[in-house]
């Protein structure tokens, strides 16, 4: 894939901002680690986590042709012209209102340069080696398997309300010189239909239909005969899908962001899967008892580090494609193997596919150390299932070799494969994280250097901690040891508290840092700069009031929050859009800020939240 830096002014990252060296060293014991207590009888009730299940049900019966612009659920993502003239070729266009969600597909052709024609919407193929998906025409076998499949539907709308169009489906490889080697196991057409001014719903019946091998998933043609005295024919599709009779379950990495219209900045993250967001919501779904939806998101966990395009040593990226994260049949890494899907946008004006390079990065500490989290979580629900501990120990053992030269562990690794660097930063955040998650991973396997890497975790985010503020610093330098007292966030105030429990005894000097440092009106900011509300950190307050035991003061924080959640259960990232955290985006001067914009990292923040589980207790 083409490399560039994606222009993304809303980016999640798992934080790995620069901090200060210990003012005052504290001892730490290489003895298994503490175990912060967790609240009693917690609830199973909880409305964020109900929207993540319905978020991951979408897609239990339902297999995408198109949802919307750069929808990571979209499949037969090429797009072949066919008519009787190739000079001139109509584009299609994703900026149209579309019946559902922000986008729909626009169709014109100009009847006075073609008597007829129209496009098919392919697999396609991406040959080893390449970097750019081709068309095919049943030369390869690349075909979907849509065994299953009920029915195909789809909505449409015309221009003037007159325009006459066939819709149809398969076919592919089947024409008058012959049959290709891998054609379409089936084809069916609904002929021509009229097409009003307003959105009408089509489907086509695929009983008994051989789906076995289906490269051309849809397909639209007209012609000047069926639209006489007409230049040109122009009209409107949407919300295109195969429906299946019984679900069709499948790994799943869920939409990080809420998409926004084609044309923003913000449009290039649409299909982003940011694996601290994935691995936040599978822990929500499996404290809601949701446990069927948290393995969905185990297994693309699973898959991901299984097959990455080019690592074999289980390391994970920051971000995938949302959707099933497997290859489409026929697309193949540089290997000629099967690989995790990776996010990025088309660009239409360039003619080329570009990614991010944060998202193609692997082997982030903080966001492999949650990977751990999640994937021991469920396995602790599901302990059949041996390949959800295997990955977490592998992914671990990766971590192991990032250890700093004195206590805790380095930032990992930047930039793009063959190229990447180590990074020489040791983070309080990611070192949170991974007191958890070794702790956790000794618990479950009893290996000891699990307990000392937890320990040594523990020793360093202590040291961070600056007594006379009463705050926990960033990190370090570059360079492990300078000072870099710039920003100073809030989760590496709450996630401290959350995951060290009784064996920091400054919580309430800590909170009080919080409290007039960070506070905005019923909420609290990411830094100190209180030029907005961060929900997700709001979410990690209360719940570190909880764990304090003040529980009047967590169900001031958890009203506000619910009072702040949409009908759905979800919430956005922040309450107003450029909300900064004093960072940028990684690799650019580009500012790091958060946004208006349903966010799935906040939503599992407000389900912990409201379940009052602390997803750093083991």
């Amino acid at each position: 894939m083409k490399r560039l830096f994606a222009l993304l002014l809303s980016l999640i990252l798992c934080l790995s901002g620069c901090a200060a060296v210990p003012e005052t060293p504290v001892d730490a014991s290489s003895e298994a680690p503490e175990t912060p207590a967790p609240k009693p009888d917690p609830t199973t009730s909880s409305a964020a986590a109900d929207y993540m299940e319905g978020r991951l049900k979408e897609y239990d019966d339902t297999l995408y042709v198109y949802k919307d612009f750069a929808d990571g659920a979209n499949h037969y993502t090429q797009k072949a012209w066919m008519g009787d003239d190739y000079d001139d070729i109509p584009a299609m266009g994703e900026d149209a209102e579309g019946y559902d969600g922000i986008s729909g597909i626009v169709c014109e052709i100009d009847l006075s340069k073609h008597g007829w024609g129209g496009y098919m919407f392919l697999n396609g193929i991406l040959p080893e080696g390449r970097t750019e998906p081709l068309s095919d025409f049943g030369e390869h076998d690349a075909g979907l398997d849509l065994t299953g499949a009920a029915a195909l539907t789809f909505y449409a709308k015309g221009e003037t309300g007159d325009e006459r169009v066939e819709f149809f489906m398969g076919g592919l490889g089947v024409g008058e010189s012959g049959v290709a080697p891998y054609a379409d196991t089936g084809e069916i057409t609904l002929g021509y239909v009229t097409l009003s001014k307003t959105w009408e719903r089509f489907e086509i019946p695929l009983d008994g239909l051989d789906l076995t091998r289906i490269g051309c998933g849809f397909g639209w043609v007209t012609n000047d005969s069926n639209n006489p005295d007409v230049q040109a024919v122009r009209f409107y599709v949407d919300e295109i899908r195969y429906e299946f009779a019984e679900d069709n379950i499948t790994p799943l990495f869920l939409q990080s962001y809420a998409s926004v219209k084609p044309g923003s900045d913000d449009a290039v993250i649409n299909n982003f899967a940011y694996l601290y967001d994935q691995c936040a919501a599978a822990m929500a779904l499996s404290y809601a008892g949701k446990h069927e939806d948290a393995r969905r998101i185990a297994d693309a966990i699973v898959y991901a580090s299984e097959h990455d395009r080019y690592y074999t040593d289980g390391r994970l990226r920051n971000a995938y494609m949302s959707g099933n994260p497997k290859s489409f049949p026929g697309w193949f890494s540089a290997r000629g193997e099967e690989f995790a899907r990776m996010p990025g946008f088309y660009d239409t004006a360039a003619g080329a596919w570009f990614e991010d390079a944060y998202a193609a990065s692997a082997g982030s500490t903080g966001n492999l150390a949650w990977s751990i989290l999640a994937l021991c979580e469920v396995y602790s629900n599901a302990p059949e299932r041996e390949d959800y501990l295997d990955a977490a120990a592998r992914i671990a053992d990766f971590v192991l070799t990032l250890r700093g030269a004195h206590d805790g562990f380095a930032g990992g690794y930047e930039g793009w494969e063959g190229s990447e660097a180590k990074a020489s930063y040791l983070s309080v955040e990611h070192n949170t994280d991974l007191i958890a998650a070794f702790g956790r991973l000794h618990e479950l396997t009893g290996k000891r250097e699990y307990a000392d890497a937890s320990a040594s975790a523990k020793a360093f985010v202590l040291s961070m901690y600056d007594e006379e503020q009463g705050c926990f610093y960033t990190g370090t330098a570059d360079d492990g040891v300078t000072a870099n007292k710039e920003v100073i966030p809030l989760d590496c105030q709450t996630w401290t508290l959350l995951a060290l429990g009784d064996a920091f005894k400054d919580g309430d000097k800590a909170l009080r840092f919080v409290e007039e440092n960070m506070a905005v009106g019923e909420g609290y900011d990411f830094n100190t700069d209180k030029d907005g509300v961060w929900f997700e950190g709001t979410a990690q307050v209360a719940l570190a009031y909880l764990y304090a035991g003040n529980e009047a003061k967590y169900r001031e924080i958890l009203d506000a929050l619910n009072a702040n959640s949409l009908p759905d259960g979800s919430i956005t990232a922040a309450d107003r859009d450029g909300v900064t955290t004093g960072f940028t985006v990684s690799g650019t001067d580009i500012p790091w800020n958060y946004g208006k914009r349903v966010h799935v990292g906040a939503t599992a923040w407000l389900a912990f939240a409201q379940m009052g589980r602390n997803p750093f207790a083991y």
